[in-house]
């Protein structure tokens, strides 16, 4: 039996990928999997229109440098991927032949051919920063006379200490404070990597504030929405953006400019 030209073992090389190399030998992130699991989909989507063929009779000769070639120029060109979302499912694609590579001889040649795609190459706009005047007006700018202000004014203060992430920050649970003696929060990153960061004392009294005003318990999260569930992405953009429109109106210097929460870091 032939390897590269089987289905079935490329479908068992694909499915242990997952399995052994990324959940059980690298512990990788939920995040991580739901990533190369996407990268994948789409792979497997755009395979199936080229080779004429479902998912279930692909091979590993099919999943070769070439096609792996289109592949990258579909999701720039006709799902208008940004570089950065380009890259992100190369290298996803790059980690699967790794992994072929070591455990089918047989396909060393085409698992090279793959690795050996580079990196698009992409530059990176500068970064907008904000004045201390500015900086006071935006966190000042939502009112504690409405429950989603209160959250604001605390989002924003957590925000701007600490220069989290945003999947750091809607991550963040009430049981990952310290606001008693020395005040932190406890951040989780990427990877499962954790870091511990200390808060001012103004942020602390907001933070404190917003948990005994929202009745928040240990296990809840600090940012919920409406529904009682951590805030997403786009939640935490459109209450910054809600915030910098706000704030316009007492700081001029706001006026059209785009904050976003990578500003604020």
């Amino acid at each position: 039996m032939n390897t590269l030209t089987h289905p079935s073992d490329f479908a068992a090389l694909l499915q242990r990928f997952f399995t052994d190399r990324l959940l059980q030998q690298q512990a990788a992130s939920p995040r991580t999997v739901a990533a190369y699991r996407d990268a994948f989909r789409l792979l497997l989507g755009y395979a199936e229109d080229q080779c004429h063929k479902s998912a279930a009779q692909l091979t590993l000769l099919d999943i070769n440098a070439d096609l792996i070639v289109g592949f990258l120029a579909y999701l720039e060109e006709e799902r208008h991927n940004t570089v950065r979302s380009r890259n992100a499912r190369l290298a996803a694609i790059r980690a699967f032949a790794q992994y072929v590579a070591s455990q089918c001889p047989p396909a060393i040649f085409i698992a090279q051919r793959i690795l050996a795609i580079p990196m698009k190459r992409t530059d990176k706009p500068m970064l907008g920063f904000l004045s201390r005047s500015e900086a006071k007006a935006l966190l000042d700018a939502p009112g504690r006379e409405t429950w989603s202000g209160r959250r604001d004014r605390a989002l924003l203060k957590v925000l701007y200490n600490t220069g989290a992430r945003v999947s750091e920050l809607i991550g963040i649970r009430v049981n990952d404070l310290e606001l008693d003696v020395t005040p932190s929060v406890r951040l989780h990153g990427k990877g499962r990597k954790q870091r511990t960061v200390p808060l001012w004392k103004d942020t602390a009294t907001e933070v404190r504030r917003w948990i005994d005003f929202a009745g928040l318990h240990t296990d809840q999260a600090l940012l919920p929405n409406r529904w009682g569930r951590p805030m997403t992405r786009s939640n935490v953009a459109e209450r910054i953006a809600l915030a910098a429109d706000s704030a316009a109106k007492g700081c001029p210097s706001l006026l059209g400019r785009s904050i976003s929460p990578h500003t604020l870091r």
